[in-house]
């Protein structure tokens, strides 16, 4: 284990089969004694010679449990009652010593402990023993906290002793580990000495900056960096970073067809055929709690307390980046355009815009464009002219307008940033270290964030530098090349919506004639970019469609956010399995799908699935309702697809070019999907 060679195994002696043979002795004799139920001293010593053999002997510790409170039942004696509880403290010592990373061991000793009979500080001194001969012993650092809680030590004081372990040996990866617990709860609780944050972790990078550029190549000191990092950019508190309608937007909303003139080119511009439309908000973090008592919408049609706010997650927390709810309002009886004022604040935070409703009769009914193929052809785009409203692209903090005090300084963090990047520049200038790069993206990341949001700060990126990372990653480090490979990729999108600029040149428009439901033919082109995910939400929230072909897609997670979405082309990725596409579940707008050419049907298992399992949730599949898709009491060959399918209510779809496509599966999917018109490019009758 932890990147140690095995020791090659001894040949099989005469000692060690008359130590097998005692061994079984033992073990017959102590499952007769626990078969029934015999607690007597005789007893006892048969389960204590077994467990100084063969420590990992879990049930010979229930035994000993069971032992225990039989013994003391009719025990009134506190002498006698600590004679008892001594000699299992001595038995479970004789045990770690003969290995001291024994789980049954260690729980054993606490249990004992928390009878309340025994000294603690002997437990210290036992502590000191075990961490000298493996310092990095994580039972031991566990056993130490639930020894300090028992005696009440102060955080403080076991802070102090982390600090001495750490300049003994700047390797002890457990010292490292427990002092970010430490601290995180001293700096939230603001106890005296540990305020201010921004002078606690400036002594805190110091003394890091101790250990990296001592041994560079010991990762312990580069993890407890990562944290400080983390402590760093993290504000205490979510902050809503975008929303749909963006603040200060002016929308257009149709309620029975295409918008004419103009506003049709709009980027900020809808059209729904519900009487509806979805009001999204975006946090800088997973949060919950999100409904009418903490988020205040003012508008005139619906009340506040009648909004259901959903989370746009796939799992079943209740937590999300995103929240969607929906605002109705009435029919409007002229084709005269009036601004409604909107109003949203969530917290400290706050945005406003402002809804221009129309009602017009749609040009399109049955047999006419509605009935259309979108075509994902390369002709089939064009520049668009110069458009009078730019795609909403906000900055970390563009929708949030009152903040506290403490989230207001910023200076520090900035320069704390600007620092720690040229020391690994100049320390990755004289070696080569894949860890350092790594920390010197992130650094570079988080300071390319954090400057959008300082009027002060010296605007300019490092995206160049950053892509160049992880690329040179991908070459030192081949086996976490596909996290390199992710990072990559999430580069790269916030290179692509990092301005206006930038995304114009990835925008265009979707031929002259196009459906009703696609009321802005304004398509996001990210193909061929070789994009192995997808990420800068905050900024497409206003995308209805989207064409990510030709990239290297294994999950989509996070798009169930782009609730706008119609159009939707994913061919040519690397998708496996329709467990990948379960965010299209939480897309109730999508009409046209195409994931032809991808890799489903192809892997008889998903492993991806569960190795690398979405952030937002690793319940994938739990709320799926197996039992609705069962015919004959035998399940369906395309389950899967049935649940992902299953309440969309797509016009096209494409899917050809994968494993699992033949005659059979087509014709399940125009049973699944009755609002199919088009499939693999033909019309379905």
């Amino acid at each position: 284990m932890h990147g140690r060679p095995r020791k090659p195994q001894k040949p099989v002696d005469d000692a060690s089969i008359a130590k097998a043979a005692k061994l079984r002795v033992l073990q017959a004799q102590f499952f007769q004694n626990h078969h029934d139920k015999i607690y007597a001293k005789e007893a006892l010593e048969i389960s204590a010679k077994l467990l100084e053999t063969n420590p990992e002997a879990y049930t010979a510790w229930n035994y000993r449990k069971l032992a225990v409170e039989h013994n003391l039942r009719s025990e009134t004696d506190p002498d006698a009652i600590k004679a008892v509880l001594d000699e299992e403290l001595r038995v479970v010592e004789s045990a770690l010593r003969r290995n001291f990373k024994c789980y049954g061991a260690w729980h054993h000793r606490k249990w004992v402990l928390n009878k309340g009979y025994s000294s603690v500080d002997h437990e210290f001194r036992l502590l000191d023993q075990f961490q000298k001969a493996d310092s990095r012993n994580f039972h031991a650092w566990s056993y130490r906290r639930f020894v300090a809680a028992l005696k009440n030590m102060s955080e403080e004081e076991e802070l102090k002793y982390t600090t001495d372990m750490i300049e003994t040996n700047f390797s002890n990866y457990s010292a490292w580990h427990n002092r970010s617990v430490l601290l995180s709860h001293l700096l939230k609780q603001k106890i005296e000495g540990f305020t201010p944050r921004e002078k606690v972790l400036t002594e805190e990078y110091e003394l890091v900056h101790q250990a990296l550029f001592t041994d560079p190549d010991d990762q312990s000191g580069w993890f407890y960096h990562f944290w400080l990092l983390d402590q760093t950019v993290t504000p205490g508190a979510p902050v809503l970073v975008s929303s749909w309608p963006a603040h200060g937007s002016d929308l257009f909303v149709s309620f029975k067809g295409n918008l004419d003139g103009g506003v049709s080119s709009s980027f900020t511009s809808f059209c729904s055929d519900k009487g509806a439309f979805p009001l999204i908000i975006y946090f800088n973090q997973s949060v919950g709690g999100i409904n009418s008592s903490t988020v205040t919408v003012k508008h005139l049609f619906d009340k506040n307390e009648d909004l259901i706010w959903v989370p746009l997650a796939t799992n079943n927390s209740g937590n999300a980046q995103a929240w969607v709810t929906f605002l109705r309002f009435p029919d409007v009886k002229d084709d005269s355009l009036k601004a409604y004022p909107v109003e949203v604040k969530v917290g400290h935070s706050q945005c406003a815009f402002t809804v221009s409703l129309r009602s017009i009769d749609s040009k399109h009914g049955e047999g006419g464009s509605d009935m259309e193929m979108i075509v994902w052809k390369d002709d089939s785009f064009h520049a668009s002219e110069p458009l009078l409203l730019s795609p909403p692209v906000v900055s970390l903090d563009q929708a949030t307008t009152n903040k506290e005090p403490e989230q207001i300084d910023s200076r520090w963090h900035e320069e704390t940033l600007a620092n720690e990047i040229a020391l690994f520049q100049e320390l990755l200038s004289e070696i080569n270290c894949k860890i350092g790069k790594l920390t010197l993206a992130r650094l570079l990341r988080a300071h390319d964030k954090m400057i959008y949001k300082m009027p002060f700060a010296d605007e300019k990126t490092h995206s160049k530098e950053v892509l160049d990372l992880f690329s040179d990653l991908m070459k030192l480090d081949p086996s976490h090349s596909r996290y390199y490979k992710d990072e990559h990729s999430l580069v790269l999108m916030e290179q692509v919506v990092s301005n206006r600029e930038s995304l114009l040149t990835y925008c265009w428009k979707y031929g002259e004639a196009h459906p009703s439901y696609l009321c802005n033919p304004i398509c996001l082109r990210l193909s061929k970019l070789s994009l192995s995910r997808i990420g800068s939400f905050e900024n497409l929230l206003w995308v209805q469609m989207l064409d990510l072909s030709h990239n290297e897609l294994w999950s989509i997670e996070g798009l169930e956010a782009m609730q706008l979405l119609s159009c939707l082309n994913l061919s040519n990725n690397k998708l496996r399995s329709f467990t990948a596409l379960e965010p299209l579940k939480l897309l109730k707008s999508l009409k046209v799908l195409n994931i032809s050419y991808n890799e489903i049907g192809a892997h008889s298992i998903d492993t991806s699935r569960y190795l690398f399992s979405s952030p937002l949730s690793h319940t994938v599949g739990d709320d799926w309702n197996i039992d609705a898709y069962v015919t004959d009491g035998v399940k369906m060959n395309y389950w899967e697809a049935a649940v992902i399918f299953k309440g969309l209510y797509l016009t096209q779809l494409d899917v050809v070019g994968n494993a699992i496509v033949d005659e059979k599966f087509n014709l399940f999917l125009t049973h699944i999907l009755p609002s199919l018109v088009w499939l693999d490019g033909d019309r379905v009758y």
